[in-house]
Formats: C-alpha cells, sequence, structure tokens
C-alpha cells in the first residue's frame, strides 16, 4: 500500500505536535521519580520526533527540488547548509547517540543519552520547530 507524501505543513503539524508531547512528558520526568518503564517511555518519544524532524526536512527539501539523501546524516548537513538548524554538530550527536542506544550494540548508552535529551536535544528541537514555522509561513 503507498502512502501519499507529506508536504511540508502537513510535516510540520506532525513534527510540532510531537514535540510539545515530548517537552510536555521531559518536565513531568523532571518533576518524579523517573522509573525505567518512564525512561524508555521518554526514549521513544524522543525518537519519533526527531523521525518526524527529520520528515519534516525531507519534505521541505524535496518541495525545492533537493534530494533524496541517503541517510540521516547527509540530511542534517543539508539542512545546517541550508540555515534550518543552528548547530550541525550537536543534531549529528543526535544521530550518533541513537546508533548507540540501538540494541544492537552491548554498550550501555541510556544515561546519558537522556540528560542529553533533556539539557541539549530538547532545545535543537525547538529552535528547528521556530525556524520551520518561519520558513514555512514566508
Amino acid at each position: 500500500m503507498k502512502t501519499l507524501a507529506k508536504n511540508p505543513a502537513q510535516a510540520h503539524v506532525e513534527f510540532s505536535n510531537s514535540l510539545e508531547e515530548l517537552v510536555d512528558y521531559s518536565r513531568r520526568a523532571k518533576s518524579s521519580e523517573f522509573s525505567e518503564a518512564h525512561s524508555r517511555q521518554l526514549l521513544i518519544c524522543f525518537e519519533k520526533t526527531h523521525e518526524l524532524a527529520l520528515d519534516l526536512l525531507t519534505s521541505y527539501f524535496k518541495q525545492l527540488g533537493k534530494g533524496p539523501y541517503s541517510g540521516s546524516r547527509d540530511l542534517t548537513v543539508e539542512a545546517f547548509h541550508a540555515d534550518l538548524i543552528d548547530d550541525g554538530k550537536a543534531w549529528l550527536d543526535i544521530v550518533i547517540d541513537r546508533i548507540q542506544y540501538s540494541p544492537v550494540y552491548e554498550i550501555d548508552t541510556q544515561e546519558k543519552f537522556l540528560v542529553n535529551i533533556h539539557k541539549r536535544y530538547i532545545r535543537l528541537l525547538q529552535r528547528f520547530e521556530e525556524t520551520m514555522s518561519k520558513k514555512l509561513n514566508e
């Protein structure tokens, strides 16, 4: 079954809603004891939000006649060069953290990943959301 490609406005709405959910979940997590189940749920919510950010970038670049890209790293680099994200290295850190967190690897990176989500990555996603809101309203 084929799915219809989203336009950037639709992708932006989905991303914004997911980001709002992530921010809310993160706030609640800070205010109470964070169990293993909560940690897993936050990681899932973050990964979903990041994927939706990548979908938004893909649809935006497709509308401009750019792409396709071979993966999230190439897409991130292109977004940095197009001034859609302001900290390319930190966005690449997201990609690396997600790869390292994968169950394929035996190293335990969950605690570091959770700290990065709370202290760095949510802010990056919020700034991206602001940038895309402006771009899509031009």
